[in-house]
């Protein structure tokens, strides 16, 4: 009975083990590949605490981020916000603010080669577009976009949300420049 037992234990635990060998040696992905995708999830989570869809999405009913073109940037559709020097407002969807800096549009985060993040950024000159307030062509990153709070990221928190803007769908959607502030009325 003994050796029955001790046979079975045995032929069993064997199987378990080799059966865990197997499984890990087919389940687990290579390295590089979980640390793609860890940066990946990262990107993704760091793009979703850092409300990135509330000023770079065009919006549903209720403020809710549109889906289908997340990170998109501001819709030529929406209204410009009214200016008043001396306040602050945004447009319905959030997509667009007008301050005391001029009316600043969301930008177009997605990877579209023509209209989005690839047409004028690198990794490089993403990380250092956020760690300077200063677009690749010496242009002030406007208001609302809270770039003071990104730039204490750490490198690998900035490549990781690059990285995750690279996977998102291509949407070509040219948003508008930012307009400087409307000249004050001369004085009488």
């Amino acid at each position: 009975m003994r050796t029955v037992f001790g046979t079975a234990v045995l032929g069993i635990s064997m199987m378990l083990g080799a059966g865990a060998l197997m499984g890990q040696s087919a389940s687990s992905p290579a390295p590089a590949q979980s640390a793609k995708a860890r940066q990946l999830a990262r990107g993704r989570y760091l793009a979703t605490i850092g409300a990135c869809n509330d000023c770079h999405s065009p919006k549903l009913e209720g403020l809710t981020p549109d889906p289908k073109r997340a990170f998109s940037g501001r819709p030529q559709t929406t209204m410009a916000p009214s200016e008043n020097p001396k306040e602050i407002h945004a447009s319905l969807d959030l997509t667009a603010w007008a301050g005391p800096w001029g009316v600043s549009y969301g930008a177009n985060l997605t990877p579209d080669p023509e209209t989005g993040l690839k047409k004028r950024y690198t990794e490089a000159s993403f990380i250092k577009t956020l760690r300077t307030g200063k677009k690749p062509e010496g242009e002030d990153l406007l208001p609302p976009m809270p770039w003071i709070l990104y730039k204490v990221m750490p490198d690998a928190d900035l490549k990781a949300l690059y990285a995750y803007l690279q996977t998102i769908p291509a949407i070509n959607n040219n948003v508008k420049n930012a307009a400087p502030p409307a000249p004050a009325p001369a004085k009488r």
